[in-house]
């Protein structure tokens, strides 16, 4: 309830704060005529849909619509694209986080593969569920200790429904949630985790900033992100083989050749390693630092929140 009232609040500050900075911007009163052109320049606010410019409120329509169309085939495509190389990235994820017993974790766009390998893990890999078969009951916490949150329900549906298969009934939520608004209250979290994801939020500042909020003072922000190649030869094979493989597995495997087009595209829109570092750390986060995979195709940023 308290999370319900404090995300209301923020959207109202929110449209408050939008409403203040046009008026400043025509520098005059509110009347019927003013609040028409306020109107009219929020609907006319663009963004980027891959190499396509769009509404913003249009983008989040469309890649809502991407992962509702690829959930299912989600996890095959990623090892298909990546020969299975994306597993690797997100135990280094693992590895770098370090997670502690009876440490909250908010795992945001959590899709439908992820947390099935933070939960069971395998022999080489710590996880959650290897954490909570070594620390007896007493010494664990009485909430879940990670919360999954997506802003789209078939792909949480497809990630619960594979956690279940797995045997993975305690120690995860699920919650269906906006990155930019996320609905729990302030210091919430020590770690908070998004993979592959923040490409897709159309206003990655408040995203940002949303993470500061939820977690702790001390708590850990870390994002596993497609980047920009560091080495020039990588880069044209990795570009070659982006626009005129990917699309294809596209379409053969899932069925769907323009939304592997945009997830394509959207890679190449994303901030580079430094320009991200900076965004993090405008929105408030300390002892920033990334480290690059597989000659900088992926990066994983960290931050803390002091």
């Amino acid at each position: 309830m308290a999370a319900s009232v404090r995300l209301l609040v923020r959207r109202l500050a929110r449209l408050s704060h939008k409403s203040i900075t046009s008026s400043a911007a025509t520098g005059c009163c509110l009347g019927p005529s003013s609040s028409r052109r306020i109107s009219d320049t929020a609907e006319d606010r663009s963004t980027h849909f891959g190499f396509e410019t769009v509404p913003e409120a249009e983008k989040a329509k469309r890649v809502y619509k991407v992962f509702e169309n690829v959930a299912q085939k989600y996890d095959v495509m990623n090892d298909a694209m990546s020969l299975g190389v994306h597993r690797l990235w997100k135990d280094m994820l693992l590895h770098v986080m370090h997670p502690q017993p009876g440490a909250r974790l908010l795992d945001v766009a959590g899709g439908t593969e992820r947390q099935k390998r933070r939960a069971a893990g395998s022999s080489q890999t710590p996880s959650w569920k290897d954490i909570s078969d070594k620390y007896p009951t007493q010494d664990r916490p009485q909430e879940s200790r990670a919360v999954v949150c997506d802003i789209n329900k078939e792909m949480l549906k497809v990630g619960k429904q594979r956690a279940d298969s797995l045997g993975i009934t305690s120690g995860l939520s699920w919650v269906v949630g906006d990155a930019e608004e996320l609905p729990f209250d302030d210091d919430q979290f020590d770690i908070y985790t998004i993979a592959f994801g923040i490409r897709n939020v159309t206003h990655i500042d408040q995203a940002l900033q949303e993470a500061l909020r939820v977690l702790k003072p001390g708590g850990r922000f870390m994002c596993l992100e497609f980047s920009k190649v560091t080495n020039p030869v990588l880069a044209k094979l990795y570009d070659t083989y982006s626009f005129q493989v990917i699309p294809v597995l596209g379409e053969v495997i899932a069925g769907d050749w323009k939304s592997y087009q945009y997830l394509v595209e959207s890679i190449r829109k994303f901030p580079d390693q430094e320009e991200f570092k900076g965004m993090i750390e405008d929105a408030g986060f300390f002892c920033v630092q990334y480290f690059n995979f597989t000659g900088g195709v992926v990066a994983l940023h960290s931050g803390f929140k002091l």
